[in-house]
């Protein structure tokens, strides 16, 4: 590896800043969902309850911090700040791709995010491709290792491979290596797409393995055809990532149907969420947790208060969207069949 890979985590966190790499026409469906006002609560406020546990751990609100990056100063940066916020709220929150830091030991630092949260939920996170690459269940041990973590994401990008120059593309054979990182780690391994969604076919297929969570990262959000559009030096690429910059399930569509094959499958759901009232609908769709990138790295970016300031105001709309259906806690939005498509 040469410095490259640490140019390419660059400029994917300045394209992610200054460019319009969004989705435009294909949308993650939660505009499609409204939820049933309730006029008379029968609540105090005060009194709900955002708090839920996941693998095993309590948390503040079901809130992840979705995987983003490290690898550069400037990521470093970006995740202590994110890890300060993870551990005073107790949300979860997950780093880029570390092979990064397997491959250049020297810049490891930047993800050491437990030393800033000792108790938050954290998730490694490695290219499940890297797997036909040389990589195998040790690689997989080392990235969990250094991040001290309680999961390990195994990331599914076969679009932003194929946009990307010289992007791994050897997908072949790929679900025995998962299957046997699944049944070797001492800890439960994540299945996450990177923006174009997970369809049931293939959750069925990742379950049979032993991945034990799925993180559907629909579209509708940041998109990674885009992004690598916009970096390459190609015009063939280029072309290549605009016109595919739409591409994938969006992210209410892959809930729904997750949710209505198996509703006990621990569901992350990621993908163009862009405030608590998105998260609700997602929650009220069948995920455990709601995973934001986009936001908390434009927050992050900016100051330490800008990104207090965004999370205060994510946890209130989640509070608000409770008060407003007249539900104490997640769990009972759930089960209240107060979302509707129309």
């Amino acid at each position: 590896m040469t410095d490259s890979t640490q140019v390419r985590k660059a400029d994917h966190i300045r394209i992610c800043l200054e460019e319009d790499v969004q989705f435009h026409h294909n949308r993650a469906g939660f505009e499609r969902y409204r939820f049933e006002h309730c006029c008379l609560p029968e609540l105090d406020c005060t009194d709900i309850d955002l708090s839920t546990s996941f693998l095993g751990k309590s948390l503040g609100a079901p809130i992840l911090i979705s995987s983003m990056t490290g690898g550069t100063a400037q990521a470093q940066q970006i995740n202590f700040r994110l890890a300060e916020v993870a551990q005073t709220h107790r949300l979860a929150m997950g780093v880029g791709s570390q092979r990064v830091a397997l491959e250049k030991p020297e810049v490891a630092a930047t993800f050491a995010v437990r030393q800033k949260a000792p108790d938050a939920l954290l998730f490694a996170n490695i290219g499940a491709v890297q797997l036909n690459y040389g990589y195998g269940v040790e690689e997989c041990r080392k990235v969990v290792d250094l991040l001290e973590a309680d999961a390990l994401i195994l990331h599914l990008n076969p679009l932003q491979e194929c946009i990307q120059p010289q992007g791994d593309t050897n997908f072949k054979g790929l679900l025995g290596k998962i299957e046997q990182v699944c049944h070797q780690l001492p800890v439960p391994v994540i299945a996450k797409e990177v923006g174009n969604g997970i369809s049931v076919k293939m959750v069925q297929r990742l379950r049979d393995l032993g991945v034990q969570v799925i993180d559907v990262a629909g579209a509708g959000g940041t998109s990674w055809a885009k992004v690598e559009a916009a970096r390459s030096p190609n015009q063939l690429l280029r072309n290549l990532g605009q016109t595919f910059g739409d591409w994938g399930i969006p992210t209410a569509d892959c809930l729904a149907a997750i949710a209505h094959y198996d509703p006990e499958i621990p569901l992350i759901a990621s993908g163009g969420l862009r405030n608590g009232l998105d998260g609700a609908k997602a929650i009220a769709l069948g995920a455990d947790l709601v995973g934001y990138a986009q936001p908390f790295l434009k927050a992050a970016s900016e100051s330490p208060e800008a990104l207090a300031e965004w999370v205060e105001l994510l946890l209130l709309e989640l509070r608000t969207v409770l008060f407003c259906t007249g539900n104490a806690n997640f769990q009972q939005l759930q089960r209240a069949n107060c979302l509707h498509k129309f």
